[in-house]
């Protein structure tokens, strides 16, 4: 008879029973490793240094965005890359305070790395914080500076993907938002051709859902072809 816990190799185990056991182990880390990730992704840059540095909300600016693009678009100048550092930060946070309380307490038997389930989790609430911030009215960004931080710790792979799409696109096309969406697809593939794993593609498809829902004002545009294009300088018209 087989042994239960063993998971033969290119086969995926069963997902319901996996969930449970998972489930059942981690409910109270799980739960706290998502209202800690969640709250670092409430440290938006944009909205903090705009509102409380330089006295100007960025969300009464430009596309209303809490995001690098439009700050950068709004203000410009050196405070920049105060927004760069906060939410590249906050990621990381986020993503080494759930290694410390979830990775070395997973299930047996689970075929990712534990890592790879703690930094998904994580990620996923961070970028939840950060689009929906419970201190700045739930009116947060995109998710796209702080999400590409979290695929460059999950995997360098995952990472290759999403930012060389991203970077293609906006090249090519000068269209920040286009590269901006892709990753909401790019992220879910590249996570199932690197891991192989229901779980972890079940979390990068919520993932990129979001980033897909978020940016659906500029597929629209886009679409319709009025977004705007991206410069480092002003335009002379």
């Amino acid at each position: 008879m087989a042994d239960p816990t063993t998971v033969p190799t290119g086969i995926q185990p069963n997902l319901p029973a996996a969930l449970s056991e998972l489930g059942a182990a981690l409910l109270l880390p799980a739960l706290l490793v998502a209202v800690i990730a969640y709250f670092c992704g409430c440290f938006n840059g944009a909205v903090i240094v705009s509102k409380y540095i330089l006295r100007d909300d960025v969300r009464t600016h430009g596309s209303g965005n809490a995001g690098l693009t439009n700050f950068y678009r709004t203000f410009g100048g050196p405070l920049t890359f105060g927004v760069i550092l906060t939410d590249v930060l906050k990621a990381i946070v986020a993503l080494v305070v759930g290694g410390w309380l979830l990775v070395g307490h997973l299930p047996a038997g689970l075929p990712g790395p534990q890592e790879a389930y703690s930094d998904y989790w994580a990620g996923l609430f961070c970028l939840l914080g950060h689009m929906f911030p419970c201190m700045f009215q739930f009116k947060g960004g995109k998710g796209i500076l702080s999400g590409g931080t979290i695929v460059i710790m999950i995997d360098w792979r995952v990472a290759l993907v999403a930012w060389g799409g991203f970077l293609i696109l906006v090249l090519l096309t000068r269209y920040v938002s286009l590269g901006s969406s892709s990753t909401g697809v790019t992220v879910p593939i590249s996570t199932w051709l690197v891991y192989h794993d229901g779980i972890l593609l079940l979390l990068s498809i919520i993932i990129g859902g979001l980033i897909l829902w978020k940016h659906r004002g500029n597929i629209q545009r886009l679409l319709a072809g009025t977004e705007s294009k991206f410069y480092f300088h002003k335009k002379v018209k």
